[in-house]
């Protein structure tokens, strides 16, 4: 277990500068969109685009983890929905309840801790989560948030796969693929480019985490009853992943090719705290930003134990 914290507590820790440094005002909050953008537009798609040409696109893609992971997420998105709309919540408050129950934080913090952990084997299966999660989970429950009073959930479908689309994550990790299947390199100069930008991507992304975690408790102006995030947070961390694993090893016992490796990765994946740009979704949409950004702030804090003993449960390794 020691070993284990030796590689989750500087993770957690850089999460916690940031908080720590945006709450004393020495990050100024204007600064906060600029590190976000700087993360989001060129420091992460330069990590995926490194990891996904160096990555078979057979796991990128492949149809086993596929079908596990998107089928959990699919089952955690009804059960949030329909446990929030039993005790009052709307639709549209539920669908973004379910995104932060149902989409673990792996673009901004997943990708290089589950590397740092288990090795560059790792990389494969827990891409293949941000695009499962950028393409169906998101799609799926913004579409429900924007069907909420209008009913066209086709409309809301086809404009969240729009933008999903105009995210840059899913296109570095193409760009990857078609380097990686035609066995193209870079430039030496652009290489290291890329190089500098992709081994900035984990510190700024968790340090912005943090920062973007304060700024969006800071924007909350109402008092958010504990029963209407703390189930949230408890399927996210500990309903999620066991659902993963449960449904894994029942596809290992009816001879799926699923091999054990594979699977405590993605059920690595499915136990991070919730993703923190949902929070900005939230804001966008009219939603109940003070549910979402409690939902966020107690599952990436209570992460760092959870994620922990999931690690150590589970056999993952040190790399």
């Amino acid at each position: 277990m020691q070993a284990i914290f030796n590689v989750t507590l500087p993770f957690f820790a850089l999460v916690l500068c940031g908080y720590l440094a945006a709450r004393a005002r020495v990050l100024p909050e204007a600064a906060i969109p600029g590190l976000n953008a700087y993360v989001l537009f060129f420091a992460l798609p330069c990590m995926l685009f490194r990891f996904g040409s160096t990555t078979p696109i057979a796991e990128l893609l492949n149809p086993i983890w596929l079908a596990l992971y998107v089928g959990c997420a699919m089952l955690v998105v009804f059960l949030t929905v329909s446990h929030s709309l039993a005790t009052g919540i709307g639709l549209k408050d539920s669908a973004f309840g379910a995104l932060v129950a149902a989409f673990p934080n792996t673009g901004f913090m997943g990708v290089p801790l589950l590397v740092a952990l288990m090795g560059e084997r790792a990389a494969g299966p827990v891409i293949m989560t941000v695009l499962s999660d950028l393409f169906f989970t998101s799609s799926l429950c913004l579409a429900l948030a924007q069907s909420h009073g209008a009913g066209d959930l086709r409309q809301g479908v086809q404009k969240a796969l729009r933008g999903a689309l105009g995210n840059p994550l899913p296109w570095s990790i193409a760009l990857g693929a078609v380097f990686s299947v035609a066995q193209l390199s870079l430039p030496g100069p652009v290489a290291q480019i890329v190089k500098m930008l992709a081994d900035s991507a984990t510190p700024v992304a968790l340090f912005t985490i943090g920062a973007v975690l304060w700024r969006a408790n800071q924007a909350v102006h109402t008092r958010t009853p504990f029963a209407h995030f703390a189930p949230v947070v408890f399927v996210k961390l500990v309903v999620h992943p066991a659902l993963v694993l449960a449904i894994g090893l029942l596809f290992i016992r009816l001879g799926v090719p699923l091999d054990s490796f594979s699977l405590t990765v993605l059920v690595l994946a499915a136990a991070l705290p919730s993703a923190s740009n949902v929070s900005l979704l939230a804001e966008r949409y009219g939603a109940d930003n003070g549910r979402i950004a409690r939902i966020i702030l107690w599952s990436t804090a209570l992460a760092f134990l959870s994620f922990s003993f999931a690690v150590g449960l589970f056999g993952g390794k040190t790399a």
